[in-house]
């Protein structure tokens, strides 16, 4: 199958040796997205922000590749703090409907640029 790379310039750009997205057939790979604003590319301030910038992030990755947030099929979340599990949960409700991806929520140790959240997921269209 050929490999097509999604980017577009109302995400982040890549900060690292990765693509924004890359789509196989009917399947697209969301990198994982922390809370930088795509144009100033800096951190945005305070958990609440960062839940909604990556969000955001993730939102427009989603509409390049020609779908939305529910084309989502799994995601990951990466907490540094698990105790904010909870406001991830709130905000993904006002992103999502249902029925909902698949999910795993994960507390790591650090993130990139010190975010306090990061979330990749997987598309797949033809569901």
């Amino acid at each position: 199958m050929i490999k097509s790379i999604i980017s577009t310039p109302h995400a982040p750009g890549a900060i690292g040796t990765y693509s924004q997205a890359v789509r196989v057939g009917d399947t697209v790979y969301l990198s994982g997205q922390i809370g930088l604003d795509p144009v100033s590319m800096v951190l945005v301030e305070g958990i609440d922000a960062q839940i909604v910038r990556v969000f955001e992030n993730l939102k427009a990755i989603a509409q390049a590749a020609g779908g939305s947030l529910n084309d989502l099929v799994r995601v990951t979340v990466f907490l540094a703090d698990l105790s904010h599990f909870a406001k991830v949960n709130e905000t993904m409700a006002r992103y999502f409907s249902s029925p909902y991806p698949a999910r795993a929520a994960v507390g790591v140790a650090s993130l990139p640029r010190g975010a306090l959240v990061e979330i990749d997921g997987i598309m797949a269209f033809g569901h």
